[in-house]
């Protein structure tokens, strides 16, 4: 359609369509959002909304428009699942009153809600952060920022694509922001499962983002930041507040500060390693991760910093320290604990409270919450400041009360208030003698006016003399003809009824104009009271986010010590040792999901650089292994989260790095196998051991032939022990016994196996580690357990023992006895032949990994060797 056929609204609409064409518009006309064109067919697929159509244009022949749409109080309704289905909304709201409009009503785009900078706690998961991210790629490095608009935490990086992969995996922001054409660049490095949004270069240039940082902290220099030497950081991070300008985000008074992310002081954990432990998400669905099974956690800030803490736990002893004497103190203080335990549980999001001042989002149900959490600070900080506990002390300095803050919310609000200010009531009475004028005459109109008809009724005579309203005239007094020659000659008469006449006098205008104008005066005078104290408070942002940290670590401490008390934990001995002494370990995880009467088999493990430095662990299917070797991990990055570990005692030497290699799976979408996955990660281990570092290897090798798979993990084993550089403490798990040899090469490799007992044809999983190798894996059990079919286990067994005979005479494998019509006379052992269709059956089985053999795997196998045979 021609634009100049267009009605003027639906020009209007077109022009705020066209400054963000890659946004959904929520245009404002009446009380209604409506969405027009292709934005109406979007939303009503995604909301569920009614599709119709409307007429857009001045002549009667213009085409019809789609159009959907909802009322504009159901905002925070619908506006959350747009952003949760990844779509980019524009808001356009009426810029006037549409009463005193002349012509069409200015409208204007009053905010760009994006999936890394929306504020809605609809769209928000108080226990997590909502993180926007903007990577910038340097000539040598890469800059990372993080932003959380919703709590003004501010963040940077720069390095290598290693360390801001990690940084992103860990962070999970939900927006990713890169110079326009870079989007294919930055899918090749970090994958295509991230949200990323491409904006113009002029956003990621320095001097642009210097100014925009300088400016946005009121400072000369970065240098007070320690940011000033990432350059490419900066450019990342003044992208985001350019963003910010973008998308209409311009009350940033709460981003305060900005830090660089100092990867030194955290356990260097990849994101295999994450993703291995399963520290915050679960891998498999309905699964269950260390964060749910350890998260006791009150507050929502406590929430998203416990999960802060388990991803980077701590590299320095004085740091760990300080954390386990505060979890230990409330074992000291049972009252303590339980004060605040009750008051931790009364305590809002400080953070998010703070951010919403700052950009005026904050309703009156929330500044009310403010005044509950301010109170509840300020016995938090006493009882901490009475403790003998150094943690505690410095947690309660920290805290400030704000009491002139929290009195002046007593005063201003109500006890109960909506959570809008146009639905009044929101201001406490006394705070402003014109408001209780006002709503005196508010609520007593009714009472005034029964007065007036009563008296009026008493001096006229006219018994059934009524006072009513009309929106047309309104307040009257009606009076039956049968009396209208009592009516006073002041009255003016305004309608006649059929058996009635309609007058006003006087005092009922007068009266009109005050009952009227009260309610809009009131509404007035409290939105503009509120206004000031959304002010007032404004002022105490920075306050309010200092409590906001100092009870986010009160809250994890005491979390952990819930953890502890509940679930037997002790507290582990850290220091700067490269021992690593669990005894008696258990899984944190698998032990919260053991049935009910069964308890976990705790294990023993001890690594160091100089006696036992790599433990090859040995055992069959299901005893056991992967969980020993995770829990060793999980023990010692709970150690050094500040937390209490569980086992009956643990010494932990400062770990730097933990690596994992364990169940890699196909990764088909971009052409890698099992086997690729494997060699990948291990040469990230290889290429970044130190002696601090611990490592794990669960099953290497296993994605490749036995031969092969064989001599990689023992090349791998022989080099871990044999590096100059990095002794790693390193759990070797494997299916191949073959590995048992090194320990006689090899002084710091130990054997040890997860043991089981055989009985009556039965296997008994022990689970317990003891010292020494084992040389089955009864595999066939691990089938028939799982449910094989018995004639595939029954015929599985047959070759079984046909094998170790062959092998234990020398005689090699007999190929005739594994056909279903062998005969004991027609045994020919072709490792004694030359026969090359005897060979390549020979080779066929040799590189069989039986172990893993899937049972459809392994009759077509059987199967090709029969076609062989028949063939020959």
């Amino acid at each position: 359609m021609v634009k100049e056929e267009l009605t003027p609204m639906m020009k209007q609409f077109f022009d705020l369509k066209a400054k963000h064409p890659d946004a959904l518009l929520l245009f404002r006309c009446g009380d209604f959002y409506e969405t027009y064109s292709k934005d109406a067919v979007t939303a009503s697929q995604v909301l569920g909304i009614t599709l119709t159509k409307r007429s857009n244009g001045k002549s009667a022949t213009s085409a019809a428009m789609e159009m959907a749409g909802f009322p504009y109080h159901a905002l925070d309704t619908y506006l959350p699942r747009l952003i949760r289905a990844g779509f980019r909304v524009a808001i356009c709201d009426q810029l006037e009153d549409p009463k005193l409009a002349k012509k069409l009503v200015k409208r204007g785009i009053t905010e760009l809600v994006t999936p890394g900078v929306a504020m809605d706690d609809n769209v928000l998961n108080a226990r997590e952060n909502n993180f926007l991210c903007a990577v910038n790629f340097g000539k040598s490095s890469l800059g990372l920022s993080l932003l959380d608009l919703s709590t003004g935490e501010f963040l940077v990086a720069e390095g290598l694509p290693e360390l801001i992969e990690k940084l992103i995996q860990n962070f999970a922001p939900k927006e990713i922001l890169v110079v326009r054409g870079m989007r294919a660049r930055f899918e090749s490095i970090f994958g295509s499962k991230y949200y990323v949004y491409e904006v113009d270069d002029w956003i990621f240039t320095e001097d642009t983002a210097r100014h925009k940082l300088l400016k946005q902290f009121q400072v000369k220099t970065l240098k007070g930041f320690g940011i000033d030497h990432l350059k490419t950081a900066i450019v990342s991070a003044g992208a985001i507040l350019s963003y910010l300008e973008l998308t209409q985000h311009t009350h940033t008074q709460h981003i305060t500060s900005i830090r660089r992310i100092e990867e030194e002081r955290y356990v260097r954990i990849d994101q295999f390693t994450a993703r291995n432990l399963e520290l915050i998400a679960p891998m498999q669905e309905g699964g269950t991760s260390l964060l749910s099974v350890t998260d006791r956690t009150l507050t929502p800030m406590g929430a998203r910093q416990l999960r802060r803490w388990l991803l980077f736990p701590l590299r320095t002893v004085k740091d760990i320290t300080w954390r386990q004497d505060g979890v230990e103190y409330f074992f000291k203080d049972p009252a303590f604990r339980d004060l605040c335990e009750q008051e931790l549980g009364k305590i809002g999001d400080l953070e998010r409270l703070a951010s919403k001042i700052s950009t005026q989002r904050v309703n009156p149900r929330e500044l009310q919450q403010l005044r509950f959490t301010l109170e509840s600070v300020a016995l938090l900080k006493k009882a901490c400041k009475d403790t003998d506990s150094t943690p505690h002390r410095t947690l309660g300095e920290r805290m400030d009360p704000c009491d002139t803050l929290r009195d002046a919310l007593q005063r201003a609000l109500r006890l109960d208030p909506p959570a809008q200010v146009a639905k009044g009531n929101v201001i406490a009475a006394g705070v402003n003698e014109e408001l209780d004028e006002l709503r005196k005459i508010s609520t007593s109109s009714k009472d005034y006016l029964m007065q007036i008809q009563q008296r009026e009724s008493e001096t006229t005579q006219i018994p059934s003399l009524k006072i009513g309203y009309s929106t047309t005239f309104g307040y009257y007094i009606e009076v039956r003809n049968t009396y209208k020659n009592n009516v006073p000659a002041e009255w003016v008469r305004k309608q006649t009824l059929v058996n009635a006449e309609r007058y006003i006098t006087q005092e009922l205008k007068e009266y009109e104009e005050k009952i009227l104008g009260a309610e809009d005066k009131i509404l007035a005078l409290e939105t503009k009271i509120y206004s000031e104290l959304v002010l007032f408070a404004s002022k105490y942002i920075g306050e309010l986010q200092h409590n906001a940290a100092a009870i986010a670590t009160l809250d994890c401490l005491h979390g952990f010590a819930c953890v502890a008390q509940q679930q037997r934990y002790v507290r582990p001995v850290v220091d700067e040792t490269c021992e690593l002494d669990i005894h008696n370990g258990r899984h944190p995880v698998i032990e919260r999901l053991m049935p009910p009467g069964e308890e976990y088999v705790a294990n023993d493990t001890f690594l160091d650089n100089q006696k036992q430095q790599i433990v090859i662990i040995t055992g069959p299917n299901m005893a056991g292994k992967s969980a020993l070797l995770r829990q060793t991990a999980l023990i010692a990055l709970l150690a050094q989260a500040g937390s209490y570990v569980p086992a009956e005692s643990a010494r932990i030497g400062i770990v730097d790095k933990i690596f994992t290699r364990v169940g890699a799976s196909d990764n088909i979408s971009v052409g890698e196998s099992t086997f690729m996955n494997e060699m990948s990660e291990a040469s990230n281990i290889m290429n970044n051991l130190t002696d601090r570092s611990l490592v794990l290897f669960d099953e290497l090798g296993r994605g490749t032939s036995t031969y092969d798979g064989i001599s990689i993990a023992w090349a791998i084993v022989e080099y871990l022990h044999e590096n100059p550089q990095a002794h790693a403490r390193t759990l070797f798990a494997t299916h191949y016994h073959e590995l048992n040899e090194m320990e006689k090469h090899f002084c710091r490799i130990k054997n040890y196996n997860v043991t089981v007992r055989e009985q009556n044809g039965q296997v008994i999983f022990l689970r317990k580690l003891m010292r020494g190798g084992s040389e089955h894996s009864f595999g066939i059990h691990v089938a028939k357990i799982a449910g094989m079919p018995r004639s595939i286990i029954r015929r599985a067994e047959q070759i079984l023992k046909e094998l170790e005979a062959n092998n234990r005479g020398n005689g090699g494998i007999n190929v005739e006895t594994l056909a279903p019509d062998a005969t004991p006379a027609s045994q020919l052992s072709f490792f004694q032949l030359d026969d090359p269709v005897l060979k390549q059956i020979r080779d066929e089985l040799l590189n069989l990994d039986v172990n893993n053999l899937t049972p459809l795997e392994a009759l077509n196998k059987l199967n090709e060797i029969k076609r062989i045979l028949k063939g020959k």
